[in-house]
């Protein structure tokens, strides 16, 4: 990652964050049309026109150039009251006509489904296909849509779109399904081969948890390219808000058992930045083993995300459980040069949940690779109160030490893995955390807990040492059990609080001077 200035920043507090959801809207491609209207007569910060020349430096001149000018902030009171007044369940039955998708009929193993303004969608995007190196705007066709008791309205292009769904074929199959979502702020989801749509990942993320208020940069324009049969997809997105500009190239590949983005994006200030949020990415989390005291509720769980782990600059692997606390909490992994991060969906077992209309066990792991150097700065994790499922309230990214000046630029690479297992890579011979379980003690306010170690290194159970610590309050017992025929150790232990109200507690197995296990980290709150 390279920065034009850097200097300390402290991590503060966070707003809660609206989810992203959406739906499919089908559409035909392509009539001219009149570039973006709000940046008067200055070339440099307009959109290309039809038959416009979009080459590798395109987006970034344009992302620069605005940045460089007064922000416009677009318009969001024109969404005609027929969609604006839509709830969910009526914005999502809105769906394409058959074969009519951008791309439908086509041998590209892909199709984009434009999404119209509506509901809570009300910031307008600009949509463009790129064939042969020329921009070809899409053009809103109400025909092309099946929506259900509503009529509806006439439309220009420059005001009728949210975003796109793109639909892709996996593998050998005949058939194009859900691979990808860009709706809403800067959010976007990408999934694995028959998965739901879960994680939300955020292009840039600007002051999260600030005393300041979080500034929510928007996606302004998104040009996806006409790929070759068989190869990955590139979408190119322009990201805007009051503060800073920014220009995206993600490069996107279905898979059956993961879907890769690979990232190119530079960050152009309009203002001096010092709270930067990159590879954020958001998900809900109820309820789970870990804080049932006060569900009333049949299912098992209730979650997209169950943990964030982190592979830190000197190699540590951890997994931090999270949860749903009395007050939002902000935690921050101080490091350099992470190796990776992300958010885990590690329960994959119907059982898991016993949920038979939300499916989590179906949601996908979001683990994120940097490919350049990212410095010193700190993985951030932000748990939110809520007492409802769909509320994303779940945060993790990466803060930057450095600030970047206003006029400066930042550039960063890196590759976001969406899969159905557990992306976050271990050495063969170090334990994972299956499993971690929390209940009532012997007495009192004390807490029991248990955390199930996994790996075909606990075969000799006698060569392991547990290391245990809390940073308030007392360990009033521990105990270990070994369970061979599931590779299984399990640790129970009970902390006493006493008077504290929170508690950081420590866990990792050793053998001798060598780590056996990730280590495994959890906050402790009544």
């Amino acid at each position: 990652m390279t920065t034009a200035a850097g200097s300390a920043a402290v991590p503060t507090r966070r707003a809660v964050l609206a989810g992203a959801v959406g739906t499919a809207a089908g559409f035909l491609p392509a009539i001219p049309r009149a570039a973006e209207p709000d940046r008067g007569t200055n070339p440099a910060t307009t959109l290309p026109g039809a038959g416009a020349p979009f080459e590798a430096n395109t987006l970034a001149d344009i992302a620069r150039a605005r940045a460089a000018a007064p922000y416009a902030a677009p318009r969001t009171d024109d969404v005609p009251a027929v969609l604006k007044g839509l709830s969910r369940d009526a914005y999502e039955a809105i769906h394409p006509v058959p074969g009519r998708a951008v791309w439908a009929g086509r041998d590209f193993g892909y199709e984009i489904e434009p999404l119209l303004r509506g509901s809570i969608f009300d910031t307008p995007v600009s949509l463009f296909t790129v064939e042969n190196g020329r921009v070809q705007p899409l053009a809103y066709d109400k025909d092309s849509l099946i929506a259900a008791n509503i009529a509806l309205p006439e439309l220009t292009a420059d005001t009728a779109f949210s975003g796109f769904r793109l639909r892709a074929r996996f593998g050998d199959g005949a058939e194009v399904s859900n691979f990808a979502l860009f709706q809403g702020a800067s959010f976007f989801r990408l999934v694995a081969e028959g998965q739901d749509f879960g994680i939300n990942a955020r292009a840039l993320a600007l002051r999260p948890a600030d005393s300041r208020g979080e500034e929510f940069p928007l996606f302004r324009a998104l040009f996806v390219e006409a790929p070759a049969p068989g190869q990955p997809i590139v979408v190119h997105a322009l990201v805007e808000s009051e503060s800073a500009t920014a220009a995206f190239k993600l490069t996107l590949t279905p898979g059956r058992e993961a879907s890769v983005a690979g990232i190119d994006g530079t960050v152009f200030a309009r203002a001096e930045l010092d709270h930067i949020g990159l590879g954020g990415m958001q998900g809900s989390y109820l309820f789970g083993p870990l804080d049932r005291q006060k569900v009333d509720d049949l299912r098992a769980a209730a979650f997209s995300v169950e943990g964030l782990a982190i592979r830190n600059g000197y190699g540590e692997p951890i997994w931090r459980p999270v949860h749903n606390p009395e007050a939002l909490q902000v935690s921050a992994f101080l490091d350099r040069g992470p190796k990776g991060f992300g958010l885990m969906q590690r329960a994959r077992a119907y059982d898991d949940f016993e949920d038979d209309r939300r499916h989590w066990e179906q949601r996908p792991s979001l683990w994120i690779e940097p490919q350049d150097d990212w410095s010193e700065g700190a993985v951030t994790l932000l748990e939110i109160p809520s007492d409802s499922e769909l509320n994303e309230n779940v945060f993790a990214y990466w803060r930057p030490k450095a600030k970047l000046a206003k006029g400066g630029e930042m550039r960063f690479l890196c590759r976001q893995h969406w899969s159905k297992g557990w992306p976050d890579p271990l050495p063969p011979e170090l334990a994972r955390v299956k499993d971690s379980r929390c209940g009532r003690g012997s007495t009192g306010t004390r807490r029991l807990f248990a955390v199930d170690f996994q790996g075909d290194g606990l075969a000799r159970p006698e060569e392991i040492e547990v290391a245990l610590s809390a940073s308030a309050g007392t360990i009033t017992r521990q105990d270990r059990f070994h369970y061979p025929e599931r590779r299984t150790l399990r640790v129970l232990f009970e902390l006493d609080p006493g008077s504290e109200r929170a508690s950081e507690l420590r866990l990792g197995l050793r053998r001798g001077q060598d780590r056996a296990s990730e280590t495994w980290l959890f906050r402790w709150t009544p």
